[in-house]
This record gives C-alpha cells, sequence and structure tokens, in this order.
C-alpha cells in the first residue's frame, strides 16, 4: 500500500472486492463426539466386508449418507450453517436440500487433488477424525486469470498468495462456496483420516432461479 506521506497523495485506501468466504464452524464437544461415534459406527457398517485401505489407497463411500438416520444431527448442523450463511449474504430464497453427502478415508499416503463441486451453491466437510499431519485442507485462488503471469515475490501474504490452507480438527464443521477448487495434501500420519463432505443446492431450482437475469 502506498504511504499516505507521500507528497503527491491526498487520500489512499484499499478497497477489498468480490471475496470468497470459508466458514470455519466448531462443534461443541459433546455434540461433537455424539455425531462422530454415530458416523463410525455407520461407516463401520459400510465398510465391514471391505479390505484394509493400503499405504496410499483411499475410499468413498455412496453418495446419499445423509439420507441415513446416524447423520441426522450432522445434517442439522449443515443445515443451520446454510440458513445462516444464506442470511449474512442476504439471499431471499431459503429453500435448499442437501444434495449430496459422503465419507472420505484416506490411508497414509493418500491424497486427494483438487477438484470442486460443479452444480451446487455451497459445498462443506465436517471432519470426524484428524490428526497431526492430517489435519489441513488447500483453498486454491477461483481467479484463474492470475495464474497467467506469476512475478516473484519477496514475501508470501493473504494478499499474493494463490492457495490458503485451512488447518482443521475433529468436529470442524467447513462450509464454502461450490465453486472453490480444493484439494488434500498426502496423509502423513499412520492412523486414517475420516471426513464427510456435502453439497447444498436451492430447492427447485429450475422452477425458481433458472430463468436468465437479461
Amino acid at each position: 500500500m502506498v504511504k499516505q506521506s507521500d507528497p503527491w497523495i491526498e487520500t489512499s485506501d484499499v478497497i477489498p472486492m468480490f471475496p470468497t468466504l470459508v466458514w470455519k464452524i466448531q462443534l461443541r464437544e459433546k455434540l461433537r463426539d455424539a455425531i462422530s461415534a454415530k458416523i463410525l459406527t455407520a461407516l463401520e457398517k459400510l465398510r465391514r466386508d471391505l479390505p484394509a485401505l493400503g499405504p496410499g489407497q483411499g475410499w468413498q463411500s455412496e453418495r446419499a449418507l445423509h439420507q441415513r438416520e446416524e447423520l441426522g444431527d450432522l445434517v442439522s448442523c449443515v443445515n443451520n450453517g446454510a440458513r445462516s450463511i444464506l442470511r449474512f449474504w442476504r439471499i431471499g430464497c431459503d429453500a435448499f436440500e442437501v444434495t449430496g453427502c459422503w465419507a472420505t478415508v484416506l490411508a497414509k499416503g493418500a491424497a486427494h487433488k483438487t477438484h470442486s463441486h460443479p452444480n451446487n451453491f455451497l459445498s462443506g466437510v465436517y471432519y470426524v477424525r484428524t490428526h497431526a499431519g492430517a489435519d489441513t485442507i488447500n483453498f486454491h485462488d477461483p481467479r484463474n486469470q492470475t495464474g497467467i503471469i506469476r512475478p516473484p515475490v519477496l514475501e508470501l501474504t493473504a494478499e499474493n498468495t494463490d492457495q490458503v490452507v485451512v488447518r482443521v480438527t475433529n468436529g470442524t464443521l467447513l462450509v464454502f462456496p461450490s465453486y472453490l477448487e480444493h484439494s488434500v495434501d498426502a496423509t502423513l500420519c499412520e492412523e486414517e483420516r475420516i471426513s464427510v463432505s456435502f453439497n447444498i443446492m436451492f430447492s427447485s431450482f429450475t422452477e425458481n432461479l433458472s430463468k436468465p437475469l437479461w
């Protein structure tokens, strides 16, 4: 930022524009433990007849976990968080639904490549089991054009980086725009990293919101 003491400046300011927001919510310990216990029980049933994961391997469940009774409390937290986000954004359409929900289990050495979640408005992830070396998620700059010219920087800051690393723990719930690309580095821990991801979209989108604005 230029200094206001410079003789050629009367006033100076930095105007933030078009921010991409990620909500980080930490559930209360008692609720976290209850939700995670139910999720682990459900996943144990789903994986009962599957072989153990080897180094570098990952597993994902079916995409309809939100319809299972064991995940009812988590879905309630997701819905409450989504309502708060829509109110914060002053969005007038309150009718939404979870369109998909699935678990991801990563063994040591397993990673999750950069991706986004098309055809949804909000996405998120709940962390069931994290460990040192398996407790971060990377979010990537959604402005693709910023990668065209990449001059060297003297120091990485929040203003010039193209990636933000968010640290998470058991019971962390992240919610973010579905367009935001994200990835997970290779797990360094011997224990499995377990998370539950979800997508949210407006109900009756084609009837209420899909008409052109011009």
